[in-house]
């Protein structure tokens, strides 16, 4: 695992909100390294310091102690301006509550990212096209123009991650993606993330629930702050059907 490229690297980071006798450690010292082409689980229960971390690693917060390097470059003290340069460049996010814009259609939810890419930015004309590839390579491309109020919560869960993963982040960041579905729901959600993974991709997805986390091959266990566990799964639980056409469409052009 050496050989790979360290996505992310924590060095005894330590999260503290408030002042004096009334402060709260949220994060206790947590060091790890997640290398390229992992798909791993950060677990805990409520308040076990994992929403804190997820928050640190998704450059949306400082930790106030210690060190983060995303992608071998130094974040740790970087302004928000920074951050939010850095969050729209390396990651893709894909939340719990799909977090789509209401008014937009589906096509317009994905391609909001490129309107604020500031490298390699795609014209006007040419970003209808790759959302449309985007939305293809999650089996959504007859749903484009669509409100996330006419789609089901599955389907407004694919569309998100077409979303995250429209400018080709190195990594991608999943906040208890299945939490709002139903059982079905969360079985095609968890085979796209699969194929994803399969496909190369980096994610690092964050779950309070073992069996969602028994997808992935690697388990972190958060406990009060700090790192109780960091585990290989050697038997991660697989997918048996495909849902889509996810794969095929990659190999002809969509995203990779």
């Amino acid at each position: 695992m050496d050989d790979k490229q360290i996505i992310i690297e924590t060095m005894n980071l330590v999260k503290v909100y408030g002042e004096g006798e009334g402060a709260v450690t949220a994060l206790g010292g947590i060091s790890l390294k997640i290398y390229q082409g992992e798909f791993a689980a950060i677990m805990g229960p409520s308040g076990s310091g994992k929403s804190t971390l997820l928050n640190i690693l998704a450059c949306l917060d400082h930790a106030t102690e210690g060190k983060y390097i995303l992608n071998g470059e130094d974040v740790s003290n970087y302004s928000r301006e920074e951050l939010a340069f850095i969050r729209n460049r390396e990651l893709g996010f894909v939340f719990q509550s799909y977090n789509l814009l209401p008014r937009l259609t589906a096509l317009e939810n994905v391609m909001l990212p490129m309107m604020y890419q500031r490298e390699n930015r795609l014209s006007v004309k040419d970003r209808p096209e790759k959302a449309m590839a985007a939305l293809e390579s999650v089996g959504l491309a007859s749903r484009a123009r669509h409100l996330p109020s006419q789609l089901s919560g599955g389907q407004q869960q694919r569309v998100a991650i077409a979303r995250a993963l429209i400018n080709d982040p190195i990594l991608v960041l999943a906040d208890e993606p299945t939490g709002n579905l139903d059982s079905k729901s969360s079985i095609e959600i968890l085979d796209l993330m699969h194929q994803l993974h399969e496909r190369g991709r980096t994610i690092v997805m964050v779950t309070h629930e073992p069996d969602i986390a028994h997808h992935t091959g690697r388990i972190i266990l958060v406990r009060d702050g700090l790192l109780a566990s960091d585990e290989k799964n050697g038997n991660p639980i697989r997918m048996t059907r495909p849902t889509h056409n996810a794969s095929n469409i990659a190999a002809e052009g969509g995203l990779p």
